[in-house]
């Protein structure tokens, strides 16, 4: 297996916008360890929390739209410029049609990392037809929980590992919903997930660092 992957999105929590975004990068790019860390950044910290070193910074969401008049949209070539070294695409707050997906990373370089979000195995089944870096699996219904998905359905995670192999064996999985501790990570691990997707474990916690330690305590 590659180097595990601790994916956190920023959303728009107040906690991870803005100047709060830049302490949460600097936060993360402080854990010492051999995890890969990337931190989902909302368009408009894309720029600053790019900058901090040692951080690996996605964008939130990317539209297949080229320069031009496409007011609103978020065009790949600008977020690459302005920092985004990856992406994240189709999260279950966000959702794209399959179409949506396939173009984009048709503008996208082939070293260009992009993470496509599935509810459950079928989607994450039809999204690796596509043959995107990352499939990460979070059930809706777990997202921002108490309960991670490891713990309340493991096997989805185990079944979507084998769908997407199936599939495209060169597609890395990645697990999320309700991934709180270091246990979670190991966890998804020990199923077959290379990593965790997560957000309000980290960007709402009391203790940021004392958080993002466990997370990694077990790898």
């Amino acid at each position: 297996m590659d180097t595990p992957l601790i994916v956190v999105n920023f959303k728009t929590y107040s906690s991870a916008m803005a100047g709060s975004a830049d302490k949460l990068g600097q936060l993360m790019a402080a854990v010492e360890t051999d995890a890969r860390m990337v931190a989902v950044a909302s368009a408009f910290d894309l720029s600053s929390v790019s900058s901090i070193s040692g951080l690996e910074v996605w964008s939130q969401h990317l539209a297949p739209v080229g320069q031009g008049s496409h007011t609103g949209w978020l065009e790949p070539l600008t977020a690459i410029e302005r920092g985004a070294a990856g992406t994240i695409i189709n999260h279950a707050e966000h959702k794209v049609p399959l179409d949506h997906v396939r173009d984009l990373m048709a503008m996208l370089p082939d070293d260009f990392p992009i993470c496509a979000c599935a509810a459950d195995v079928d989607e994450a089944r039809a999204l690796a037809e596509l043959g995107p870096t990352f499939i990460a699996v979070e059930p809706p219904e777990l997202i921002g929980g108490d309960i991670s998905v490891t713990t309340a359905d493991p096997a989805i995670v185990s079944d979507t590992v084998a769908a997407v192999k199936e599939v495209n064996p060169n597609v890395r999985v990645l697990c999320g919903a309700g991934v709180k501790n270091g246990q979670d990570v190991a966890t998804a691990i020990s199923l077959g997930a290379e990593g965790v997707l997560l957000a309000s474990g980290v960007t709402k916690a009391n203790d940021v660092p004392g958080v993002l330690s466990d997370l990694v305590s077990l790898i």
